[in-house]
């Protein structure tokens, strides 16, 4: 399926999986049907342990894949609350079952603003015809600050980092079994050199997903939008001698043949980069 840099499961108790890798709204059609059109979800499981990172409209489709595991208890954490990163949250179904248990995360709000606020502006009437609480129950709410250091489930630690967004945003570094995931998108550069907390947090990762909307030469016109070019995150990834990087948060604009375009550049630029597409999944 994967045309570039392609993604493959390893045999780890600490695997990765794409469920939605589009930025900004959902881009189906035939010209996005290769590396999907669905906004940002990935699935990481740590052993036995479930681990959801963002709520896009690819969380359907995961929910769909999970109900053969219930009764669920998983964690959901929110890089933010952006539209396209939890407007599926309303269509996923383990929710909506009174056998699963659900934890949602988020950094990013601040002491002031509860996530189940913001949850309940979007399933409220007339945008959405079931609130929240009809699934409130199976809802936990845990509040953190970006920068702390969480320790969700046994044998997983979470490092987190504020990142330069709109509202802002929060990067995640997940450690399990003596291999590190980093998680940072919805991130603009600070200045002319690589960002030095994405850097920080996301040093010695074995794979590293990094925002990659746009190029450098879209971004010279795109500054204060909040995402990074893929020359950039290939930057990242350099600076903090990452061992594997995965492109993400593609524009809905671009087409696949362009995706396969910038994935053979970055791959020249940098063994072993990869365009995330729905569906792939790596073992660390």
């Amino acid at each position: 399926m994967y045309r570039v840099g392609e993604g493959r499961v390893a045999d780890s108790g600490f695997r990765v999986r794409f469920w939605g890798v589009r930025g900004s709204i959902a881009a189906p059609g035939p010209a996005t049907a290769r590396y999907g059109g669905n906004t940002p979800c990935i699935e990481v499981r740590c052993g036995p342990h479930l681990l959801i990172f963002d709520a896009g409209t690819g969380i359907r489709a995961l929910g769909e894949k999970i109900r053969a595991e219930e009764p669920l208890d998983a964690d959901l954490f929110l890089t933010h609350t952006h539209y396209d990163h939890i407007s599926g949250l309303p269509f996923f179904g383990p929710a909506y079952k009174g056998c699963n248990r659900f934890t949602l995360w988020e950094g990013h709000l601040g002491a002031g603003k509860p996530l189940e606020d913001v949850l309940r502006q979007l399933m409220a009437a007339p945008l959405f015809p079931v609130p929240l609480n009809i699934i409130e129950s199976n809802l936990r709410f845990r509040k953190f600050a970006a920068g702390d250091r969480l320790e969700p489930r046994p044998g997983v630690t979470i490092h987190t980092a504020p990142l330069h967004h709109p509202n802002e945003a929060t990067a995640y570094r997940v450690e399990y079994g003596g291999k590190a995931l980093c998680l940072a998108f919805d991130t603009e550069p600070r200045g002319a050199e690589p960002d030095p907390g994405v850097v920080a947090i996301a040093k010695g990762a074995d794979l590293l997903v990094h925002d990659a909307m746009f190029t450098d030469a879209e971004y010279a016109t795109h500054k204060g939008w909040g995402h990074s070019s893929w020359e950039e995150a290939v930057r990242v990834a350099d600076a903090a001698g990452v061992g594997r990087l995965v492109l993400f948060h593609h524009d809905p604009g671009r087409a696949d043949d362009a995706l396969d375009v910038i994935g053979h550049a970055a791959l020249a630029r940098r063994k072993g980069t990869i365009v995330a597409a729905e569906g792939m999944v790596i073992g660390l």
